[in-house]
Formats: C-alpha cells, structure tokens, sequence
C-alpha cells in the first residue's frame, strides 16, 4: 500500500502513522526525519539542504525529490510506504507521480486527516505548553495552520482529481480514528486485488 498521509500540525498524523506501519508492515517516510539525518551526517544532501534551510527557507524541491526517490527505491518499500511530510509542494506531487509510473506504480490512498480551526488551535496550544515550546504561541500557531492550508490546498485539489484523496475526521480517540483510516484504506485494497 502507498499511503501518502497530509494534515496540518496537532492533527495526529504521527499517532497514526506508527499505528499504519505497523499493522500494513510498510516503513514510515518522513522527509523531515530524512532532512535532519542527512543534516546532522553532512551528507552531500545535508550539506545541501542545510545551506538552503539557513533563513528559514524549504529544501529545494529537486533536492527533496531526489532524496524520496533513493529512499523509494530501497528494498523495504517495495510493498509499499507511508510518506509523511511529502510532497509539499504540486511540483513534488508531479514528480513523484512521474517517478511511479516508470515503474508502472501509483499512490494508492492520499489520507487527509482533518480537525475543525479551533480543535486544532487548542491542541496546538496544549501541546506548547506541554512540551514547553516558549515560540509556539497563539500568533506562531494560526501563522503555521495558515502555511500549511496555503501550501496544502494545491495538493488536495490535486490528488481529489485523481480520485485518491479521502478525507478522515480526526476527531475521537485514537482507536476510532484508526478505524476510520483502516476502513478507507480496506476499501482501497479490495479495489486495488
């Protein structure tokens, strides 16, 4: 199963990825993770990406596709993946597509896991002072939800026309949610067999 899982920060993406893995047997990509590591190795990406990075910028996307594109190539994806923090971008999206269907691949589900503004807020703001992130304030917080909406929309548009793209309610205990992405992902596979 290729899972491609968006949602915005304080959503419980990463609850529910470990939970996905887990029960489809596929790794967890997340580019963030992948960033980092071949930042603090200074990898001839991370060398790369750190320089792009300083100022707060984003990976170029040809440096962020190409690390996707080694990684999806190793053994342990074959049977599929769960990639969290890609694409970002539409470009992204097009050249991952590009890079599946040499393979005669495609992305089989893209979950859009989705919590009303203010749930969202609240939680973002619980997780602030919980973790004790002095710069996650209310201002910081609305400023990233509306990045993340303003970057996000393009791809959900994008993987809506493809007929991929299933919205999942985030809200409700982490079981019931689960259940609502294994329904949905259950679907997909009886379609896909």
């Amino acid at each position: 199963m290729r899972i491609i899982f968006l949602g915005p920060p304080g959503v419980g993406k990463g609850t529910q990825s470990d939970k996905l893995v887990e029960f489809w047997n596929i790794p967890h990509i997340s580019t963030g993770e992948m960033l980092r590591e071949a930042i603090r190795n200074k990898t001839e990406f991370g060398l790369k990406v750190a320089a792009q990075m300083e100022g707060g910028r984003l990976a170029a996307d040809e440096i962020v596709v190409k690390m996707v594109r080694e990684r999806l190539a190793q053994a342990d994806c074959h049977n599929g993946y769960l990639l969290d923090g890609f694409p970002r971008t539409l470009p992204q999206a097009a050249s991952l597509d590009l890079g599946l269907a040499v393979d005669d691949e495609k992305v089989d589900a893209v979950l859009n896991l989705t919590v009303d503004e203010e749930e969202l807020f609240r939680r973002l703001l619980a997780r602030a002072k919980k973790e004790d992130r002095g710069d996650d304030n209310e201002e910081t917080i609305r400023n990233r939800m509306k990045v993340y909406d303003d970057m996000t929309s393009p791809l959900i548009a994008y993987y809506e026309e493809q007929g991929v793209l299933h919205k999942i309610d985030g809200i409700g205990s982490i079981d019931e949610v689960f259940d609502r992405i294994q329904t949905v992902l259950q679907e997909v596979a009886r379609n896909k067999a």
